[in-house]
């Protein structure tokens, strides 16, 4: 098998092994980005020396190894790096250098991982979309604002990369371009160096292909221990239609109905499960959160760099300016009541299995999709899973949200392999329409 093609477990198991080197999996991976991305665009650097030479002094390297020892990761444009410039997704910082690595990366480092390059990222991680395109088929949206990343991941250009997520931007572009996304409960993963969008939501997500791949990430960046994974009692799954239920077309919906009745006849308990009074007004609250929060992060950029930002996002900022300092405390108190009150609202469930994204893929690359079914999750800071299961009528990937309480992270985890082994992941499309040789 091309190098390439292996999930970052099999990798690391290998590399520990002594079976693989990771000179040969950088290199596989290099000449996929080599291959692929003058097409699907997912990488704004990326400095094959450097990897390359970092490769083979862990090869050469004796002792005990580091969880990610010699598994390449790409890092979103909105985290800082030291040996690679930072840009933001915007033109205000082309050819910014940066003399510091974000934590989230000078941990991952530490864990012996090797940062590949920067993945592209929308405008500050907002909606006006980078050139990336999704690999299944080039036609269409890879989302946003992690486009980048999932595109990356999921055309075998690397095993596991960074993102981040303020409304959905972790969670969906992984549904549309297909592979396993985790937004872990809020600040689980340190947050410094990373260019704010909403201090009070962005959130570090990661990209793998299996939920295992993106527990051994999270646990090589955060500490968090590596989930038990194995057989587990019924699994108490939640049924969560949503009340924007309506807004999925109804191949998302049939899915997501065909998931949960295969669950349930594998075992699972599944029951619907709505939440309580107090809810539903979080889908305009984390707007407005968000909004406020953005215009006062990105005042300097705004008042001084106003003709190099996109007429969109500009317009965006002055809307979140606009948003009075007393609507801004409301929204963040009915946050908080709704995150004091989670944890009972999944008495007696483990997770809650919900959509995570309106269905496939948005035609074209002017649009980034709708976050709708995301941003209550991240406002209440909870960990989510993204988990692929099927596709729709374009033969674009589709699949289910796994939502857990807050701080549930390992148990979330658990649930999730346990759904993804019996939901039985197989695209019929390979990427690019061909095999990886």
């Amino acid at each position: 098998m091309n190098p390439a093609q292996l999930t970052a477990v099999q990798a690391a198991r290998l590399i520990h092994a002594g079976e693989l080197k990771s000179e040969d999996l950088v290199k596989a991976c290099l000449d996929r980005i080599v291959e692929r991305d003058g097409e699907v665009l997912a990488w704004t650097c990326y400095d094959a020396e450097l990897a390359l030479r970092q490769a083979r002094e862990l090869d050469r390297a004796l002792g005990p190894r580091a969880p990610l020892h010699g598994i390449p990761v790409g890092v979103k444009d909105v985290i800082d790096t030291a040996d690679l410039p930072t840009q933001y997704g915007s033109p205000i910082y082309r050819g910014f250098q940066p003399r510091w690595d974000a934590s989230c990366v000078s941990l991952a480092r530490s864990a012996g991982a090797i940062v590949l390059g920067k993945t592209a990222t929308t405008e500050f991680a907002s909606i006006h979309p980078a050139t990336t395109r999704n690999p299944r088929n080039l036609a269409y949206s890879p989302g946003g604002s992690s486009s980048g990343s999932a595109a990356a991941v999921a055309d075998y250009m690397v095993p596991l990369a960074f993102g981040t997520q303020t409304g959905g931007s972790t969670i969906r572009p992984a549904a549309f371009c297909g592979v396993v996304s985790y937004k872990p409960t809020f600040n689980l993963i340190n947050r410094a160096g990373l260019k704010f969008s909403a201090e009070s939501l962005d959130t570090i997500g990661l990209f793998g292909r299996s939920v295992e791949d993106v527990a051994l990430f999270a646990h090589a960046v955060s500490g968090q221990s590596m989930p038990v994974f194995g057989q587990l009692p019924a699994v108490r799954i939640g049924l969560h239609r949503t009340p924007r239920w309506q807004q999925a077309t109804a191949p998302a919906q049939r899915l997501l109905e065909q998931a949960a009745q295969h669950l349930a006849a594998l075992g699972a308990l599944v029951q619907d499960h709505e939440l309580g009074p107090g809810f539903e007004v979080l889908y305009e609250v984390q707007g407005v959160i968000m909004g406020y929060e953005a215009a006062r992060a990105f005042a300097w950029e705004t008042r001084n760099q106003r003709e190099l930002l996109s007429t969109e996002y500009a317009q965006r900022m002055d809307r979140g300016m606009a948003i009075s300092h007393s609507e801004y405390r409301a929204a963040l108190a009915q946050a908080e009541y709704c995150r004091q009150r989670f944890a009972g609202e999944l008495s007696g469930l483990d997770v809650l299995l919900t959509p995570s994204a309106t269905g496939e893929a948005p035609l074209g690359l002017n649009s980034t999709g709708d976050s709708l079914f995301n941003r209550i999750w991240t406002l209440l800071g909870v960990p989510c899973i993204h988990v692929p299961f099927g596709l729709g009528p374009q033969g674009l990937p589709l699949g289910v949200q796994v939502v857990g309480s807050r701080g549930s992270d390992l148990a979330t985890l658990c649930c999730a392999h346990w759904i993804e082994s019996n939901l039985a992941v197989h695209c019929a499309n390979p990427i690019g329409g061909k095999a990886l040789r």
